[in-house]
């Protein structure tokens, strides 16, 4: 009798995952898809983010340099190979400081862009704010007055519910106009 397919084929230990086909990507769609088929037979364990890369540095330059290269007669023809690398060392260090120094500026530009649009988006939304506090402040007085003449309306003030103390008249009681 056959025993089931196992892993390691082995008698006797259990058996592990079946094994798979091997199937050879032909494409990089069918690459992704199966590399995503991969993740999701398992989706409980996480999936593996890569770090990004380090920034290149260069090499830092050499506090004591041995080889000092002269303008002295006797230089061998090796000693041009050397001078040319340390100056396309020197070269990239360089522009390597140039790009650093460059992209420190543009992102001090960035933030005082940053803070500039914000200050501006706040005075914009103070103006707005003071412009709605003072409708909702004229609608308030609006309704106020609307109020008040429903209530007049209501109740009309006449001459006879008025009792004037005695001897006094409806024209003394009228504010008379200040004469200078």
């Amino acid at each position: 009798m056959a025993a089931p397919t196992q892993k390691n084929n082995k008698p006797g230990k259990p058996g592990g995952k079946e094994a798979q086909p091997l199937i050879i990507a032909k494409t990089p769609a069918e690459e992704q898809r199966l590399k995503l088929e991969k993740l999701m037979r398992n989706p409980d364990k996480l999936a593996p983010i890569p770090d990004r890369p380090k920034e290149w540095n260069p090499r830092a330059p050499p506090e004591f340099v041995r080889d000092v290269m002269g303008s002295s007669a006797g230089a061998g023809s090796g000693e041009f190979h050397v001078y040319r690398h340390l100056r396309r060392r020197e070269y990239q260090r360089q522009d390597f400081l140039d790009k650093i120094s460059e992209k420190q500026t543009k992102d001090e530009e960035y933030l005082e862009k940053l803070e500039r649009n914000k200050e501006a988006a706040e005075e914009r939304t103070a103006k707005r704010r003071k412009k709605r506090e003072k409708m909702k402040q004229k609608k308030l007085l609006a309704k106020k007055a609307k109020r008040e003449t429903k209530k007049r309306e209501r109740h009309p003030v006449t001459m006879a519910t008025i009792t004037l103390p005695p001897g006094t008249t409806e024209r003394s009681c009228q504010t008379k106009p200040k004469q200078s």
